[in-house]
């Protein structure tokens, strides 16, 4: 398929429907431009959706991403793809060529939501939407909100023809176990490039146990543990026992601001870490809350957040580095420290330990045309007709996100027309 110009222009190509990527997709078409979508998941909302609450004003993120999805229903300037990704890229401003690859979902348009399927499936894949903390069964509903609205199958593990149970199951002949990939190809006068972040992998911090002692978590999968939708049902219960933890430690920049990791300072880490201690000290009132810093930054309008937790009698805040993490026979967690202002050595367990990993961009590792400049952290540059935003920009919060998608949309719809 090519797409075709719009009355104002060329259209707009938005790589990623996270936070950014939605606001510049609805942004665009609102200019009057024909905007085609691209995501890789089988849903929209990014990373955001697999939060529990916002800082500061501990708020589910299920409310902002309803109104982008409202006024994505109400336009039909915006052209969908999801389960897609970009292959190749060529061509200049105002008329890029652009092929797009779709995986097929095996579910189409027609699903009710019913469950049917999901209820003789016989084979279960690790939930990537829990970060691999639970599970689902091959053909799957990504969450209860999810965007499009209908199941997904996970052809890796599907028995496909052999097993076609999910077939007989459907009354709507909603499956379709013969869906090939697709192939299309695009013109476009601009790209938005959103394609959002990943956490550092914490099995690569030895020195902090992850992947070796159960109770060491990732701050994102920590998210995923107090979420009403996640593994526990919301409730703060230990991996290796399912026991409320009586203490818990926030490792902050677990591989951040690190020559041998990450050299940049992630940006929200440390918010998300005192977002995450009110998580424990509502939930937990017998439990304490110790964080280990580099700095504390909560610029702006978070710092009355930062000192209501410093006026917590459960919460204390040490500036140093944990330098190991180590586990006993009980499961329990040992932490070696330092504190910097005291000038001696800390020894501190816990019941739970929680790092604060770092984002990564998914533009690092994208297939993009070695012409766009990045950052050597995979963060990147404008170039010609190329406007990143969000976190394929720089590391930000939701707020930065949307202001990223905003402004990188207005550049793009301008794009050639202002010199």
């Amino acid at each position: 398929m090519t797409a075709t110009s719009s009355a104002v222009g060329a259209p707009v190509l938005v790589i990623g429907g996270g936070i950014s990527g939605l606001t510049a997709a609805l942004e665009a078409s609102e200019a009057g431009h024909e905007v085609y979508l691209v995501e890789r998941n089988t849903y929209l909302g990014g990373r955001v959706v697999q939060m529990n609450k916002y800082f500061p004003k501990m708020c589910p993120p299920t409310c902002g991403v309803e109104i982008f999805l409202k006024r994505l229903r109400t336009t039909e300037r915006v052209h969908l793809l999801t389960d897609s990704e970009v292959a190749a890229v060529s061509g200049n401003p105002g008329a890029f060529t652009v092929t797009v690859k779709t995986r097929p979902r095996g579910v189409n348009a027609n699903c009710t939501n019913c469950g049917a399927c999901v209820a003789v499936c016989p084979r279960e894949r690790p939930d990537a939407y829990n970060y691999g903390l639970s599970k689902t069964k091959a053909i799957h509903l990504p969450f209860g909100a999810a965007y499009p609205p209908r199941y997904a199958i996970d052809f890796a593990h599907c028995d496909g023809k052999s097993c076609a149970k999910c077939v007989a199951a459907c009354q709507y002949a909603a499956i379709d176990l013969d869906e090939k990939e697709r192939t299309k190809t695009l013109t476009v006068g601009a790209i938005v490039v959103a394609t959002g972040w990943k956490p550092y992998d914490a099995k690569k911090l030895e020195h902090l146990a992850y992947g070796q002692a159960k109770n060491v978590v990732t701050n994102v999968e920590f998210e995923r543990l107090v979420a009403a939708d996640g593994p526990t049902g919301g409730k703060i219960l230990r991996p290796s026992d399912g026991q409320p933890p009586k203490s818990v430690a926030f490792v902050h920049c677990a591989g951040s601001r690190d020559e041998l990791h990450l050299p940049h300072c992630s940006a929200v880490c440390c918010m998300a870490s005192f977002k995450q201690a009110r998580y424990v000290l509502d939930q937990l009132p017998e439990a304490k809350v110790a964080h280990f810093y580099i700095d504390r930054r909560a610029p702006g309008r978070l710092e009355d957040f930062l000192q209501a937790l410093e006026a917590e009698p459960r919460a204390t805040l040490t500036k140093g580095k944990v330098a190991k993490i180590t586990e006993d026979a009980s499961g329990g967690l040992i932490l070696e420290a330092e504190d910097t202002l005291l000038g001696k050595k800390l020894g501190f367990t816990a019941d739970l330990a929680v790092l604060a990993v770092g984002l990564v961009p998914e533009s690092a590792t994208a297939n993009f045309p070695s012409s766009w400049p990045a950052e050597p952290t995979g963060f990147l540059g404008a170039s010609p007709g190329v406007f990143p935003a969000g976190c394929a920009k720089r590391p930000g919060d939701v707020a930065t996100a949307a202001r990223d998608g905003a402004a990188a949309a207005l550049k793009a719809a301008f794009c050639g027309k202002v010199r």
